[in-house]
């Protein structure tokens, strides 16, 4: 799976390299995690990094609470499962990235390590993302009966990670990876036909990727600074 991941390559080398200009400022990110609003280039807006929250809400859902178990899409089958095959259909996106987190059980003790390339650029993870609306609410004499002025609430838009089987480095950590795409085919992920983006959803190679541990610190999504990703002695 891909729960956890940095960003905090330089705002203009991000901005260079997706050709988008952030609607906020960008900060660095040594902790990225679910729940959180994060930048994403969407479909429908390739020229922008838009915040979005992690942890992905279908549209037809009762609850936003669900977006808690949709963090992760599996690849195999994305385009089925009703909780992502409209979003895989309508709704792709990037998701920006320097490195990503898994967790190795060493005897019962979870042990982090960062996954990154090893010249340390950004790259993107294929995504999805969805807009959800909450129902409205009746305010006024509205709560208690019918014909009460309607309060219209802002709907919520969220994105997922999609995942596939890990090469031989990420398979040491764990048994899923992200599927990161190569630059080249980041436009056909976001514009491409469904088949054309299924092509895509393969294991990247290992070759340019390293993988180390760090701090146990990253365990907590409250911490967040530099010292998360200093190697450490497993």
């Amino acid at each position: 799976m891909c729960g956890r991941y940095t960003l905090f390559t330089p705002p203009e080398e991000l901005e260079t390299r997706f050709d988008a200009t952030p609607t906020r400022p960008l900060s660095a990110r040594y902790n990225c995690a679910p729940g959180q609003e994060l930048p994403v280039v969407t479909n429908d807006a390739p020229e922008e990094f838009r915040f979005l929250k992690w942890g992905l809400v279908p549209s037809w859902a009762d609850s936003a609470s669900v977006g808690n178990d949709r963090i992760n899409a599996r690849a195999e089958t994305v385009r089925e499962k009703r909780s992502f095959a409209d979003a895989y259909e309508a709704r792709r996106c990037l998701v920006p990235s320097d490195g990503f987190y898994e967790w190795v059980d060493r005897g019962g003790r979870k042990q982090p390590y960062r996954v990154a390339f090893e010249d340390a650029r950004p790259f993107a993870m294929a995504g999805l993302w969805e807009r959800w609306t909450p129902s409205t609410k009746q305010t006024g004499l509205g709560d208690f009966g019918s014909g009460g002025p309607s309060r219209e609430q802002e709907p919520l838009e969220t994105f997922t990670v999609v995942t596939t089987e890990p090469n031989d480095l990420v398979s040491e950590l764990h048994h899923r990876m992200a599927v990161v795409l190569a630059p080249e085919d980041e436009q056909t992920w976001l514009h491409g036909d469904p088949d054309e983006a299924a092509a895509l959803l393969d294991t990247y190679p290992d070759d340019e990727l390293t993988a180390y541990p760090v701090s146990t610190r990253v365990n907590s999504p409250a911490n967040d600074g530099p010292d998360l990703i200093e190697r450490v002695e497993a």
